[in-house]
């Protein structure tokens, strides 16, 4: 138990408060029993002086620019260890800036905890005009899976452990934890705070499916001539990836991955059917989804690109009971942890399973080989301004030439190509903006990649993504990380090239300062920035930032008009009759 800090040449208050201990010292013991060695956070009014202890107890503490940034990379770490990352604000402003990351979380299912200082309960409930006045716990709640306030030292090892619990059991997600700025400073005595604090034993047991629901996920799979996977992040958070691997390759299955758990399966593995997504997707009779949601990523499993309604069976494996039939009905639903539930099926297919025909397996292995031929030559131009094709192609050999690299990811054709067009080779390598398609989430799950893994990172950002977040190359040169940073430059969103519909003289609303120098920033904070416009400068560029583990940024020029609008979602922009009559500009988009 750390005592408190005493002052200097005061020996009677040091031999009165070495039994004592305070609600500073409680808070970082406690978070330091569950395990936690890294904070991510803002500092300022009332957790400034947490953080220093924290730092001083040998907790790493990472301090951002802004409370968002920290917020992603706490949910990013908790995706990455299975371990809730920390994300520390200060109250009112910095915990509502950190409050999109905490929903970030829950929506993506990983394990986060937002603990914000806060304002006295006495003051807030009277509404008299406090410092930063908010009532955090009612606006967090929402948007969390839990959400609890500490208002006693005594309570605090309670309350750490109640926020594990939370954001680990079942399925994962986002706890707030209100810290109001009294409750730090309070004393008690330091073996009885001691003995207040809990470890928290097995926050997510194993949950088996029913032998019943393990039968009949079999019998829909065996039943099925052209079955298809569908594995999603949630199998890659599950950190079984021997067990997942060894069920995909018994059942034979062509598997599709989400984009965030490439690399469970190496994408160049015989089944990946990526590159036949469109044909497998339409054709398929069954399809099983493992750590998967049949949500907007995936069209809700319905429309022209799944074929004829109604013609396809579902097996699903989820730890959610209520995740069933959310989109369409789940014939053979899977309640359990995904490892319980891979062992159970292993166990029950045996050794005779029959694996799909050769005619489905090799119709869609055909589409594959067939697509990727044609899509090689388009990765090796070498064109100046480059297209998205010559540039991630570079990016795809080097993450092939260096699997262990993670790769962060974010913007709309930036996105959407490098996610079809760079392969993944090991599990949780790939970073990217998740369920809601959140901008900004780059720099911050950029910093967790680098300190959770000590891996080499590589973010590929559109300069629209970069813009939410740019700030945090300063956070990425203080602590010296390796991260390189590719800005795919084509001066605006979604493409450079717009124009003005009203003709005026400010610029269109999707275009940025043309031929911005986003390398400059680098430099000024003594990092490597460089500017390259053609594939081959790009590799040399990449290949000397993996080799020196300086943190860089390299300004990729891109072509304005490489890009479209909305990346590969543009169909989910409104559209209207009288709109496209009144501005024809808005048909030639």
């Amino acid at each position: 138990m750390s005592a408190i800090a005493q002052p200097v040449g005061d020996a009677a208050t040091e031999v009165e408060t070495s039994s004592l201990t305070d609600g500073f010292h409680l808070l970082i013991d406690a978070l330091k029993l569950n395990g936690v060695e890294t904070i991510y956070n803002v500092p300022g009014i009332p957790i400034t002086d947490l953080g220093r202890y924290a730092q001083a107890q040998g907790l790493r503490v990472l301090s951002f620019r802004h409370e968002q940034h920290a917020g992603y990379a706490a949910a990013a770490a908790g995706f990455l260890t299975k371990k809730p990352g920390i994300c520390m604000t200060v109250s009112a402003p910095g915990f509502l800036n950190g409050l999109t990351a905490l929903a970030h979380a829950t929506t993506n299912c990983w394990p986060m905890i937002l603990i914000s200082g806060s304002s006295e309960r006495e003051i807030v409930d009277l509404q008299r005009g406090d410092y930063e006045e908010m009532d955090q716990l009612a606006i967090a709640r929402p948007h969390c899976k839990a959400a609890y306030r500490i208002l006693h030292a005594e309570d605090i090892g309670l309350g750490v452990a109640r926020a594990i619990r939370a954001a680990l059991s079942g399925r994962p997600g986002g706890v707030y934890l209100d810290i109001p700025g009294a409750l730090l400073g309070q004393v008690m005595d330091a073996v009885e705070g001691e003995k207040s604090l809990i470890k928290v034993v097995e926050p997510n047991p194993a949950s088996y499916p029913g032998p019943d629901a393990v039968t009949r996920a079999v019998d829909v799979l065996k039943s099925a001539k052209k079955p298809l996977i569908i594995i999603g992040k949630g199998a890659a958070y599950a950190q079984c990836d021997d067990k997942i691997r060894q069920l995909v390759e018994t059942l034979g299955f062509p598997y599709l991955p989400m984009s965030m758990a490439k690399g469970l399966l190496p994408d160049t593995h015989p089944q990946c059917a990526s590159a036949a997504r469109s044909l497998v997707l339409k054709e398929s009779d069954c399809v099983f989804l493992i750590g998967a949601r049949l949500n907007w990523l995936l069209s809700h499993g319905q429309g022209k690109g799944w074929g004829e309604k109604g013609a396809k069976k579902f097996v699903q494996i989820d730890i959610e009971p209520i995740e069933m039939d959310s989109n369409q009905p789940i014939a053979a639903p899977l309640i359990g942890d995904i490892e319980s539930c891979a062992t159970a099926l292993l166990d029950a297919i045996g050794s005779d399973w029959q694996k799909p025909s050769e005619e489905w397996t090799g119709a869609v292995r055909s589409k594959v080989e067939t697509n990727v031929a044609k899509m090689a030559p388009r990765l090796k131009n070498n064109n100046s301004p480059m297209d998205y094709q010559g540039s991630l192609g570079v990016i795809k050999e080097a993450i092939a030439e260096n699997p262990d690299v993670v790769l962060v990811n974010e913007g709309a054709n930036a996105l959407d190509q490098c996610r079809s067009i760079v392969d993944i080779h090991k599990p949780r390598k790939r970073l990217d903006v998740g369920t809601w398609g959140i901008m900004g989430i780059g720099m911050g799950s950029a910093v967790a990649a680098a300190v959770e893994t000590g891996n080499q990172v590589l973010a590929v950002e559109g300069d629209s993504a970069f813009g939410f977040c740019g700030m945090e190359v300063e956070t990425i040169c203080r602590y010296k990380l390796p991260v390189c940073i590719v800005v795919m430059n084509n001066n605006g969103i979604y493409r450079g090239d717009g124009t003005n519909w009203g003709g005026g003289d400010d610029p269109s609303t999707t275009v940025f300062v043309k031929d911005s120098r986003y390398d400059l920033m680098m430099q000024a904070f003594g990092g490597v920035g460089v500017t390259v416009d053609n594939p081959d400068a790009l590799r040399q560029a990449v290949k000397e930032a993996f080799a020196s583990g300086q943190p860089t940024l390299i300004n990729a020029v891109i072509a304005e008009d490489a890009g479209k609008e909305s990346g590969n979602i543009g169909n989910l922009n409104p559209s209207s009759v009288v709109a496209q009559a009144r501005y024809p500009q808005a048909k030639k988009i």
